[in-house]
């Protein structure tokens, strides 16, 4: 039995899904749309869309997403800026920097950028007294290799 359903494939919040970019498709430019959006084949440019966005598992994108939710079985190569949820299914591969509500990576999923976290919420934890010089004490800083082998 599988948990959550996941083997049966990309599933979209509430609404239809009115733009679909099939297998066999390939598309360069721009996409707008009010409604959610579906790529299966590859896609070169920008999508922005007040719906949500999936990227099915054959798909490769190499385009800037805006879009309420994302969820993603294949590839994408560019930022992501979701009002929602990103989702970074098990088959899913994201190289870019993503600004996201909030995010699910799968087991298995690929993310490799940065991250920022839309909300309200205050950094009450990282707020404090700061001390003149606290970054003197910190060490040298880190050469480029260095910087690079401790982010991975």
């Amino acid at each position: 039995m599988a948990l959550f359903n996941k083997e049966k494939g990309p599933v979209v919040g509430p609404g239809k899904i009115e733009n679909v970019l099939g297998p066999s498709t390939r598309f360069q430019g721009r996409l707008t749309s009010d409604g959610n959006v579906r790529v299966d084949g590859v896609f070169e440019g920008t999508i922005e869309t007040a719906g949500n966005v999936i990227i099915g598992e054959q798909a490769r994108v190499m385009a800037d997403i805006v879009a309420n939710g994302v969820q993603v079985w294949g590839a994408i190569k560019g930022n992501i800026t979701a009002t929602g949820r990103l989702e970074i299914l098990s088959s899913g591969r994201v190289w870019g920097d993503i600004k996201v509500a909030a995010l699910l990576i799968d087991e298995g999923g690929v993310f490799r950028g940065q991250c920022v976290m839309q909300g309200n919420g205050e950094p009450l934890l990282l707020e404090g007294p700061r001390d003149e010089g606290a970054g003197e004490q910190a060490g040298p800083p880190l050469e480029a290799s260095e910087a690079e082998s401790a982010a991975e």
